[in-house]
């Protein structure tokens, strides 16, 4: 389907999110909003951190913030205001490093301007985080070097892009071997017909560009990643007749998904793992995902794919990782477990989670009330 050129979607795209909103309430749909989970509470302590204006000038939808971080090199795209960056901030600690990059000139100067607030707020002799004002789909013209970071996130931003193939190429460039690329962005339910892509309020308002969620299989895989780890997802309503009638049946969801950069080593095995407990935040139990959740000390049976994820990734030292008896090897790299199902369809997910809690409380985790 054609799509307005590339450079007339940034431009509109800057304009929406500089000059038109002006506080998150601004927004006239509900995809930054998210199904209401309690957050941990060092998470809402460095939240408490962060500078109101930051926040107020915040845009995302839910909070992107993935475990094990200490002492972690983060890259995040898409960074407007910079909440997310000055929370990691505090959670890399004053040993790791926090880049957000942003092509909203107006946004890079709001999180900016309190870099030296955020370092004497949280006890820094030195900032460790910095800003860029650049496109996430050209790192490298931004001065990002291959292989330079631990872990990228975003928190629905790519769908704001005209090319995600290329977001995605230039995230995993930028990841080391073993690092993960953990982000928040909106899927249609659909490839999205002409009328909904080139429409501007559906653009700024992050539904216009999103992916068919089968796409970002696809792409992710193409691009070097092991397949999308699906983490969680809430439905997105539109609330505005005008916007609705042009939507029409298309659906949409904010989700949660997680991507690894994992090297070919050979034969990859069905493993037993054993969580060791003890990340921050999450001492007695990990929720890797929307298929594994890991108990501190239970032995638990995963397919070569999340082996190796486990095995290359950061995660590696918080495991025990055995060969699961009498089970002959997989080819090399991420091949997916076929003979097992696992929840892939970010819209299969949320019927699932309506069915046990049919009225999900939702919170805006844009605004100064939603995460604090």
């Amino acid at each position: 389907m054609a799509v307005p050129a590339g450079e007339q979607i940034h431009r509109e795209v800057q304009d929406y999110y500089g000059k038109e909103l002006q506080k998150s309430e601004d927004l006239q749909t509900n995809a930054c909003v998210t199904v209401g989970r309690p957050l941990p509470t060092f998470v809402r302590e460095a939240l408490k951190c962060v500078h109101e204006d930051v926040v107020s000038r915040y845009y995302g939808c839910g909070l992107v913030i993935p475990e094990c971080l200490e002492t972690c090199r983060v890259l995040d795209l898409g960074s407007g205001s910079g909440r997310d960056c000055y929370t990691l901030s505090k959670l890399v600690g004053e040993k790791g490093h926090v880049t957000g990059i942003d092509m909203t000139s107006a946004q890079v100067e709001v999180a900016k301007k309190h870099i030296d607030y955020h370092t004497k707020k949280l006890g820094y002799q030195l900032p460790n985080v910095d800003f860029i004002h650049g496109y996430m789909e050209k790192l490298g013209e931004a001065g990002l070097k291959d292989k330079s970071y631990d872990i990228v996130i975003s928190n629905c931003a790519i769908n704001l892009s005209p090319d995600k193939r290329a977001v995605l190429q230039e995230a995993c460039r930028v990841l080391k071997a073993g690092g993960e690329m953990y982000f928040s962005d909106v899927y249609a339910s659909c490839e999205l017909p002409e009328d909904i892509r080139k429409h501007r309020v559906l653009w700024g308002e992050c539904l216009g560009g999103a992916l068919w969620w089968k796409d970002l299989y696809r792409i992710a895989e193409e691009v070097g990643f092991c397949p999308p780890r699906l983490v969680t997802a809430s439905r997105i309503t539109v609330n505005n007749k005008e916007l609705e009638n042009v939507v029409g049946d298309c659906r949409f969801v904010s989700a949660t998904f997680r991507l690894f950069k994992v090297p070919k080593k050979g034969p990859a095995l069905r493993c037993q793992v054993i969580y060791n407990g003890g990340i921050t935040g999450h001492e007695k139990e990990l929720e890797f995902d929307a298929n594994f959740t890991f108990k501190e000390g239970d032995v638990v049976e995963v397919d070569a794919e999340t082996a190796a994820i486990l095995q290359s990734s950061r995660f590696a030292e918080e495991f025990l990782i055995r060969p699961a008896a009498g089970k002959a090897s997989a080819p090399a790299g991420c091949c997916r477990a076929k003979a097992e199902e696992k929840i892939l369809d970010p819209f299969q997910l949320v019927e699932l989670l309506e069915a046990k809690d049919p009225a999900p409380k939702l919170v805006d985790c844009c605004g100064p009330k939603g995460c604090h």
